[in-house]
Formats: C-alpha cells, sequence, structure tokens
C-alpha cells in the first residue's frame, strides 16, 4: 500500500495540529483520516465525526485480520486506531490526506509507508505549550504537569520527523505558510 495523498501531522497538545490543518483548507483541499476508537461517543458526534465508533470486540477482530494499521490503547482503557480502508479512502480522494498521530503513531506510519511525509509541530516552548492548554478550560496543574511529561518524552523523538514547524505564539499564519510551502516542496500541491 502506498499513500502518496497523505501527509503526517504531529505534535504535543497545545501545538496547534488542528488549527494549522484548519488553516491548510485556504490553501488546498484538506481530507483527515478518521480514526477508529472503542470509547463511546459523546453528544454531538456521530459516527464518522470526529471518530469511528465500535465496539472492542470489533476492534480486536479488526487487529487480528490486519486491517488496523497503526493503534493504541490509551489512559481510559479504550483503544483508538486507524485502519487500511481509511488510509486508502482519503488517500484516493482528490487534495491532501492529512493524518493526525501522536509520535509513537508516527513510528510504526514510517516502518509501514517510508515514503510518507512527517511533519511535527511544536510551540516555541513548553510554557507557551502549558499557556494554550490552560486557555482551553478549566484543567488542573496536575493535568498540566502531565502533558509536559509527556511532551518531553515526544521531543526525545522528534528525530523521527522528516520536518519541523514551530507554531510562535500569535504566528500561526506563519507555521501554516511553512506547512505549504513543505507540501509544495514535496509535491503535494504544484508549484
Amino acid at each position: 500500500m502506498k499513500l502518496p495523498n497523505v501527509v503526517i501531522i504531529s505534535g504535543p497538545s497545545g501545538a496547534g495540529e488542528d488549527s494549522i490543518i484548519e488553516g491548510l483548507r485556504e490553501h488546498v483541499t484538506v481530507n483527515r483520516v478518521v480514526t477508529t476508537t472503542t470509547r463511546e461517543s459523546r453528544p454531538g458526534e456521530s459516527d464518522g465525526s470526529p471518530y469511528y465508533f465500535i465496539s472492542k470486540e470489533d476492534f480486536e477482530k479488526k487487529i487480528a485480520s490486519g486491517e488496523v494499521v497503526e493503534w493504541a490503547k490509551q489512559y481510559n482503557d479504550n483503544l483508538y486506531g486507524v485502519t487500511k480502508e481509511e488510509l486508502q479512502r482519503v488517500n484516493d480522494l482528490d487534495g491532501v490526506g492529512v493524518w493526525k498521530i501522536e509520535y509513537q503513531g508516527v513510528m510504526t506510519a514510517k516502518k509501514l509507508f517510508p515514503e510518507i511525509t512527517s511533519i511535527f509541530l511544536m510551540a516555541e516552548s513548553l510554557d507557551v505549550l502549558d499557556e494554550r492548554i490552560r486557555a482551553r478550560g478549566d484543567v488542573s496543574d496536575e493535568y498540566i504537569a502531565e502533558r509536559r511529561e509527556y511532551t518531553r518524552e515526544w521531543l526525545k523523538h522528534s528525530h523521527i520527523y522528516d520536518y519541523a514547524v514551530i507554531n510562535k505564539q500569535g504566528l500561526l499564519h506563519e507555521a501554516i505558510a511553512e506547512v505549504v510551502d513543505i507540501l509544495r516542496k514535496e509535491q503535494y500541491l504544484s508549484k
């Protein structure tokens, strides 16, 4: 399986992945890879938005049959992963497919699809990440500390990415422009 129309965009909480992905829509048609999960849907969510929701038993069957390309068990004991079918669906659409995953998923994806371009997003500092997470609403100091520790671990693996983009506070447009330049260079967009 080849994924010439799919790019990985990845970064720790607060790096601005979703903001950059949305900003890319001004330059290109963006098709997001939808993750499959065993968690229950929440009010306002539906199958395919923002996840495909299936039972744990069905997810485990997909893993056993090789249908799930990359997956992980999260802290809440739910499974999250991406199927071959979903990657193929997104790859076959016009535009750019965007696969948003964390660094462990990137390591798996790069083994399976060595040609896939991966872009690491980060803020200019851990303090800025903390501020962005706090701005989202009521979060505990414990949550911030957990996110910071996870980000430190993430930074140890930044070498696995093909590109790094710093999303500086107040300069989102510059980070989007840098990602667009990468997409042009890697021939996701016509020059």
